[in-house]
């Protein structure tokens, strides 16, 4: 029986992993999202994502998420939320009401209160030093204070045929408070239909939200294009459009799986993904935009993954 996920980013991996465990042995769609989006959260060496993402200009960590079930279509979604330890579990409960299913700053931080969710102070201290030292640099250097804004998006398929699709971000690093950018929009951020697959987007969530490019890529499946050709022919034209009406294009990258279980991808900057199927186990993968409007994607290398990993635990000083 047919069943995949995929995943953006590097930090993916191992909730994905974890996810596809579940898949294997009957599990549903829709816990495999937050199985393994939580795994992400709670690991506090990514610095993009809830626990140990880095703060707004005020040093408070606001997050955004959001939960589709493509069998449904029925979403929920929170922007703003903090001092909550899984924003997608709040975002995923939401998408059980047809009312008030999508929740902002102080109202979705008292609704997961008020239903049980685990409070957490998100803001750890790894996190607080790099936000101070970014004010030092601001202030001595005139550097611009917007860094950081990988979104953790997946896909997943099981083998009733369910699809699901999740999002997760503490934003962009240095935000305005109340600042929210594409993932908890639905259509943009993320899209899904188990009638044909789903797709998720992470970048710069001022620019993605000029498009709805997930629900085009899903859509331009829904014709018979393969995931690739979709993600290629939604984003490439897209970016391009961009710089010349806007004047330039931030970074942007997407993924999809279909509900065969294929997917794709397309991107306009490096790019690193996690994806797996009942034929294939996950695994980790580099693409790069390539020649005429195309995805150069390949596994990747030991040597990076070793770098990553210093990368990221790296002291701060």
């Amino acid at each position: 029986m047919t069943y995949a996920m995929i995943g953006t980013w590097r930090m993916a991996f191992e909730g994905i992993q974890k996810a596809m465990a579940d898949l294997k042995n009957g599990g549903q769609s829709t816990d495999a999202i937050e199985t393994a989006i939580k795994k992400v959260e709670d690991y506090p060496f990514f610095k993009s994502v809830s626990y140990g993402g880095l703060p707004n200009a005020q040093g408070l960590v606001e997050m955004d998420a959001a939960f589709m079930d493509g069998n449904t279509f029925a979403i929920g979604a929170v922007a703003g939320i903090s001092d909550v330890k899984n924003p997608i579990s709040v975002a995923r409960q939401l998408s059980d009401d047809h009312f008030n299913s999508f929740l902002v700053g102080a109202g979705a931080s008292q609704y997961a209160m008020f239903n049980g969710f685990e409070s957490r102070n998100m803001l750890t201290e790894r996190a607080h030093k790099i936000w101070m030292q970014r004010i030092k640099e601001i202030n001595e250097k005139n550097l611009s204070p917007y860094d950081g804004h990988d979104t953790v998006g997946m896909v997943s398929l099981d083998q009733a045929a369910g699809m699901a699709a999740g999002t997760s971000t503490s934003g962009l690093f240095m935000k305005k408070p109340g600042r929210t950018g594409d993932s908890a929009l639905s259509g943009s951020g993320f899209y899904v239909d188990s009638e044909i697959g789903g797709a998720t987007a992470t970048g710069l969530g001022e620019d993605l939200m000029k498009g709805c490019l997930s629900y085009e890529i899903v859509r331009l499946m829904g014709t018979g294009l393969s995931p690739q050709a979709a993600c290629d022919q939604a984003v490439y034209p897209f970016v391009e459009k961009l710089k010349k009406r806007y004047g330039k294009a931030g970074e942007f990258s997407l993924v999809a799986l279909n509900n065969q279980g294929e997917w794709g991808v397309a991107t306009n900057v490096e790019f690193t993904f996690a994806a797996g199927n009942q034929d294939a186990a996950p695994q980790i993968f580099m693409a790069n935009p390539g020649p005429s409007q195309t995805t150069v994607i390949e596994p990747i290398s030991a040597e990076w993954l070793e770098a990553y990993a210093k990368r990221i635990k790296a002291p701060v000083e």
